[in-house]
């Protein structure tokens, strides 16, 4: 299943693949304070692929509940 989503973000231009990470976006990338990443794991790879600095992206800071 990796593989197969991989194959298809590799189809998209880099563009769309960073606009579909952005907050409030269905998709957006969410982590933790801590870095930890919940959700855009295959974009973010394909990404670093293309030397893409990833960690300049914003993101969604989930925080745990106290």
């Amino acid at each position: 299943m990796r593989e197969v989503k991989l194959a298809a973000f590799r189809r998209l231009p880099t563009e769309i693949i960073v606009s579909s990470l952005r907050p409030g976006e269905p998709g957006s990338l969410k982590s933790r304070p801590d870095g930890t990443i919940f959700d855009g794991h295959h974009r973010l790879a394909i990404l670093l692929e293309r030397g893409e600095n990833i960690d300049a992206l914003p993101r969604e800071i989930i925080r745990k509940d106290t």
